[in-house]
């Protein structure tokens, strides 16, 4: 693949140390999340910005990390929820896939009015504790953008800006996407906060950017300066779902004696769909009768 073209994530500091910055391309991603799910263009671009999003706080854990991002608005769509890990793999779904909205006032997607005004964001952090934390904040446009710096800003008191971009084609594949976090560290003084607001102000629209060749890196120089910024790392973002056949035997197997047996007379089949990467698995009959056996209550020795 070119490497223009592939999934990227740069991540850095600039100013002295004064900011954090994050950087992705996420088109082959969430392309391939619009493919597996058939979603239709306006709900393409508010799964594919959570996506993004998402990509980028995973590129924020370390190690064996995680974290499940849920967007629960009250709009068409129902609820996007995404996974991602420190990794760079990603994968999410959301409730309906087939919501298409006249477009905003703006004439571009009405990814609010899909996602809802009213409702909440939950981030769902595994960090290998006793109990993950769980931050909740009220979405505030709908845009997602805006509703994730506001997340930052009160969940994890970080002032941030964040940009989140999607670009779908005509026949509904996607052209671009991508993303930047720029988050405020301590000894920011009010000069750079000012300096910053007029280089956001002053920011072409990111998949115009992204469809005339611009990396990553080249979105931070144009945020932070060609000579301001440092690039700690760079990481392969990738959708990726641990779904099997062994997980699904396995949920099969939790439903209990009683329903399974249930299933094998009414059906004498099941087919199983993975929710984040619409993998369909079936199994027939003489499978589920071996998998009603291991569901049955063991004896007492």
């Amino acid at each position: 693949m070119n490497e223009l073209m592939r999934d990227v994530l740069v991540r850095g500091m600039a100013w002295d140390g004064k900011l954090r910055v994050f950087a992705v391309r996420t088109t082959q991603l969430v392309d391939e999340l619009r493919r597996r799910h058939m979603t239709y263009p306006t709900t393409t671009a508010a799964l594919g910005r959570t996506l993004t999003a998402g990509a980028m706080m995973g590129a924020m854990l370390k190690g064996e990390e995680r974290l499940t991002i849920q967007v629960k608005g009250d709009g068409p769509i129902g609820q996007i929820v995404v996974d991602a890990n420190a990794k760079g793999q990603v994968r999410g779904y959301v409730d309906n896939p087939r919501v298409q909205l006249p477009s905003n006032a703006l004439g571009k997607l009405d990814v609010a009015g899909a996602v809802g005004r009213e409702g909440y964001i939950h981030v769902i952090k595994d960090l290998g504790l006793k109990e993950p934390y769980i931050g909740r904040v009220p979405i505030v446009s709908g845009e997602l953008g805006e509703d994730f710096t506001y997340y930052f800003a009160v969940s994890e008191q970080t002032n941030t800006a964040v940009g989140l971009g999607v670009l779908v084609d005509e026949d509904n594949s996607v052209l671009q996407a991508g993303g930047y976090i720029i988050q405020l560290l301590p000894g920011i003084e009010d000069a750079d906060i000012t300096r910053l607001e007029q280089a956001l102000g002053a920011m072409p629209q990111l998949t115009s950017l992204l469809a005339q060749g611009a990396t990553p890196e080249d979105v931070l120089h144009r945020l932070v300066g060609q000579d301001e910024l440092t690039i700690h790392d760079t990481l392969e973002i990738e959708f990726h779902c641990p779904c099997s056949v062994e997980r699904m035997e396995r949920t099969l197997i939790s439903l209990g004696a009683a329903q399974l047996q249930e299933i094998i007379e009414e059906d004498g089949k099941a087919e199983v769909v993975c929710h984040f990467c619409n993998e369909a698995y079936t199994f027939e009959r003489d499978k589920l009768e071996q998998l009603l056996d291991q569901a049955k209550p063991k004896p007492i020795q």
